[in-house]
């Protein structure tokens, strides 16, 4: 029995670009693996129950408390507080209870300075008006508290303001909204 001829060279010509794709195939699943790798989250540290306070010269600042908080290190690194959050804070002169921020979550974005509420947000100021949102931004650089959502305030006396969108400073005394309605008690004995 004869074996059939072989034509080497038309053989090497099929298999020729059957190598040049594996190759690049490879080279291609490198790059993606490389990729993927820069921006998968790495979870570096899972803590619970956790309970900070953070002072300055032994005065309490900030009291932040959750029962989990969750640190990712990728090239912007945040904590996230994804089970609840509350922050009490504190006047820095006196030390006396400044007002406090209670959401479903928080995220702390530590190079962007900036930390995030999201769900079932209220904030309480040192006069006990309360802020409520979906969502409230605190810029710890500016010193600013804002929303881009609406937000409902009951202020002292009882009167409430809704607003599209919402800024303060961070204490939350000097509030102001855009597109704002409001409900207003008067005293009708102070204007006769």
């Amino acid at each position: 029995m004869s074996r059939p001829a072989v034509n080497i060279p038309a053989l090497c010509l099929l298999l020729l670009p059957l190598a040049a794709f594996l190759s690049s195939c490879e080279n291609d699943l490198k790059k993606v693996r490389e990729i993927s790798a820069n921006e998968v989250d790495t979870v570096a540290q899972r803590t619970t129950g956790l309970d900070v306070i953070m002072s300055d010269s032994t005065k309490v600042e900030i009291h932040l408390t959750a029962p989990l908080m969750v640190e990712y290190q990728i090239k912007k690194p945040y904590k996230i507080m994804p089970k609840g959050v509350k922050i009490d804070y504190y006047d820095r002169a006196t030390g006396d209870f400044a007002g406090n921020i209670i959401a479903d979550t928080g995220i702390q974005r530590e190079k962007e300075k900036l930390i995030e509420f999201h769900g079932n947000v209220v904030a309480t100021n040192a006069k006990g008006e309360t802020f409520k949102s979906k969502e409230l931004f605190w810029d710890q650089v500016t010193k600013r508290v804002y929303s881009n959502k609406p937000v409902q305030a009951t202020l002292s006396g009882g009167n409430v303001m809704n607003g599209d969108t919402f800024e303060s400073d961070d204490k939350l005394l000097n509030p102001s909204f855009k597109s704002s309605t409001g409900i207003f008690h008067v005293d009708e004995k102070a204007t006769q």
